[in-house]
């Protein structure tokens, strides 16, 4: 069977986190890759979580060959410590959509092919369509300028309500384009940041990364690592900053204040930076270009408090009207 989605980083994310032995949580399970990758290199066992529950079926003419060794839960990482239900070796978490549901026209997740304006990663919930069509303006401004950094999202937000009710991927994608110039050869299309922003919302990407990165703190025992792949900058900035915090790194005073009191760390941060993409992955894998990796190893303090300040996550008025 042919893989369609090449897991990102995986050769590096192997390396920083050797040597890898017992139970890994891989919580963005996806097409599988990390999930073997991990048992190949040494894993006792993978527990893989999905909120996609399509992933499985597809997963069927392989999962089998690792028996109990590989475990399979729908629902979403940021439960993965009641779901995995026992202390746990590592953590993987691949953030973002992957390459296999962007080339599924029904999900709607694609600018490039016409399909059911959904984007849901998962089964339930609002789709993209109820929340375009019902949400003000001005959230919907505030959305495609704060998870997709677009310039232009007031202008775009006026067209998409002036254009309700919307129900298809090309209609959404053309009404983007209208409000942008042509894009240049080698420039990305007009409606990637749009929809890249529409999706992270329909998920509450952001909300569940926290919590994500809080259930791995809670699922590690000590000595446990967390590794998490990131394609978006405002994802790699709460995963930073997220780190950071627990680690300790970040705070602290200065040489004309006190040191300000901290609580135990609960992560110590093995790199000092985040790993990218070497060469040669990039030239079999162009996806691979905006990703990447950070890594954290837990201690033996007790998990930290569920606190989102500091993680740079913007805050945005609530869903409505769907």
């Amino acid at each position: 069977m042919t893989d369609p989605h090449i897991p990102v980083l995986l050769r590096p994310l192997l390396r920083a986190v050797e040597p890898v032995s017992g139970t890994w949580v891989d919580g963005t399970f996806g097409a599988g890759g990390y999930a073997r990758g991990f048992l190949e290199a040494g894993a006792d066992q993978v527990i893989g979580i999905d909120r996609d529950p399509s992933v499985f079926r597809m997963a069927e003419d392989w999962a089998n060959d690792y028996g109990d060794r590989l475990r399979l839960v729908q629902g979403t990482f940021s439960e993965l410590d009641e779901l995995a239900g026992e202390p746990v070796d590592g953590v993987v978490l691949d953030l973002g959509v992957s390459s296999m549901q962007l080339d599924q026209a029904e999900r709607g997740f694609s600018f490039l092919r016409d399909g059911p304006l959904d984007m849901r990663m998962g089964d339930d919930g609002p789709s993209a369509a109820d929340l375009l069509n019902t949400a003000e303006e001005g959230q919907i401004a505030d959305v495609l300028y704060h998870y997709g950094e677009e310039r232009a999202a007031r202008r775009i937000a006026r067209a998409i309500v002036a254009a309700r009710p919307l129900s298809r991927t090309a209609q959404l994608a053309d009404i983007v384009a209208g409000c942008l110039p042509r894009a240049k050869p080698g420039q990305s299309h007009p409606a990637t940041r749009s929809f890249q922003a529409i999706r992270i919302w329909v998920n509450d990407e952001f909300g569940q990364l926290i919590a994500g990165l809080q259930a791995a703190e809670r699922a590690l025992r000590a000595g446990g690592k967390l590794a998490v792949v990131s394609f978006h900058s405002l994802e790699d900035r709460v995963v930073k900053r997220f780190m950071q915090a627990r680690a300790n790194a970040a705070g602290g005073g200065s040489r004309y204040a006190p040191q300000a009191e901290t609580t135990p760390a609960t992560f110590t941060l093995p790199f000092r930076k985040a790993i990218g993409a070497d060469p040669g992955e990039l030239d079999v894998n162009p996806r691979a270009r905006s990703a990447l990796l950070r890594v954290a190893i837990r201690t033996e303090a007790p998990a930290g408090p569920a606190d989102e300040t500091g993680l740079g996550l913007p805050r945005l008025p609530a869903m409505g009207g769907a």
